[in-house]
């Protein structure tokens, strides 16, 4: 384990981050810290996760503008997940254009609803080479 005592050697060097909106309680989007992304972060204070699509770090906001500025991490009991509280800049953090990537609720019976309205039109934002 490095210095912070975060095992990142559990799940092939990354670990999941959970980002959540600090003032809210929101759980804005699920991403993935190595050790680089992670000191990054800290050392930014915004939001860098490991892109398991691209291989590659990956600050959010690198192409919409929308960062998110950490402002409390915590690490689960097990040292094997962290928890971001953010404060988000712009209005949403998905890339589909809504506030959260959770914006679908599924129900016992398994229908899918969207549970939320877009909060930006995510083509006046991404172009098809910076999406993911």
């Amino acid at each position: 384990m490095n210095q912070l005592n975060i095992d990142f050697q559990k799940a092939a060097g990354l670990v999941p981050a959970i980002i959540q909106d600090y003032q809210t309680g929101e759980v804005l989007m699920l991403g993935f810290m190595n050790e680089a992304s992670l000191a990054q972060t800290r050392a930014s204070g915004e939001a860098v996760f490991f892109s398991r699509s691209r291989n590659k770090l990956w600050k959010k906001g690198e192409s919409s503008g929308h960062v998110l500025k950490v402002r409390e991490l915590r690490i689960d009991c097990d040292a094997d997940a962290l928890l971001v509280k953010v404060e988000p800049v712009g209005p949403g953090v998905c890339h589909e254009g809504y506030r959260s990537c959770f914006f679908r609720t599924i129900s016992p019976a398994g229908d899918m609803t969207i549970n939320s309205a877009r909060a930006f039109d995510p083509q006046q934002v991404y172009t098809p080479e910076k999406s993911r």
